[in-house]
């Protein structure tokens, strides 16, 4: 939903049992930061329920904010959410028939769109109702056919998603993993936003990908 105030900003993290070799320093964070001030890059945070993937996320947006980016997020939720308070007059307008209400204050604003039997919205409809940032980061959406950066959790008891998903270009994780995809340690944050900022590319790349692979 197209801008959801302030843009926000993005990225994460290793250890010693996880390969270290693409551990950057600040000045590889800056240099991977995504060039024209216009130019919309588009990252995903893929993996299984449990894996942290929220968590990872909102360590990374500060991190990432004190490098100047601007940075927002989709993010995929059941199909029961509701951002709305029951009895709120928003709320009221919904049930009543409304399409889309849209409620604004002083310091945000946001609108809300019914889609009474429709077919959900995939991944390229929303990114471009997205305001103009540096980096979207999507989490979620595991299934579209963009880049991602994958979110493993050893005690989750999940099965890798790298294997079969082309389109993870990289891991986060708690453990070692035999792959030749960079990997950082879950809480190396200064890792992980490098990773993301480096495995990005541009919304209209994005689109384009997602259009061929249908």
């Amino acid at each position: 939903m197209a801008g959801l105030v302030p843009a926000i900003h993005v990225l994460l993290g290793q250890r010693e049992d996880v390969d270290a070799r693409d551990r950057p320093g600040r000045d590889e964070i800056t240099s991977a930061r995504p060039a024209p001030e216009n130019e919309m890059k588009v990252i995903g945070l893929a993996g299984w329920s449990g894996a942290g993937k929220t968590t990872l996320l909102t360590r990374a947006i500060p991190h990432l904010l004190k490098d100047g980016l601007r940075v927002s997020v989709i993010k995929h939720a059941h199909h029961a959410f509701d951002v709305d308070v029951p009895g709120k007059d928003s709320w009221k307008h919904r049930e009543a028939g409304a399409s889309e209400v849209l409620v604004s204050s002083s310091q945000r604003w946001a609108l809300m769109h019914e889609l009474r039997g429709a077919a959900e919205p995939r991944l390229p409809e929303l990114l471009t109702k997205m305001s103009r940032v540096d980096l979207v980061v999507v989490e979620g959406f595991k299934r579209e056919p963009h880049r991602k950066i994958e979110v493993y959790r050893a005690a989750n008891g999940k099965p890798l998603l790298f294997p079969d998903d082309p389109d993870v270009v990289g891991i986060a994780t708690d453990t070692a993993v035999e792959t030749t995809l960079p990997t950082a340690h879950l809480d190396d944050i200064e890792a992980i936003a490098a990773m993301l900022l480096r495995s990005a590319i541009s919304v209209e790349d994005v689109l384009a990908k997602c259009e061929a692979e249908g």
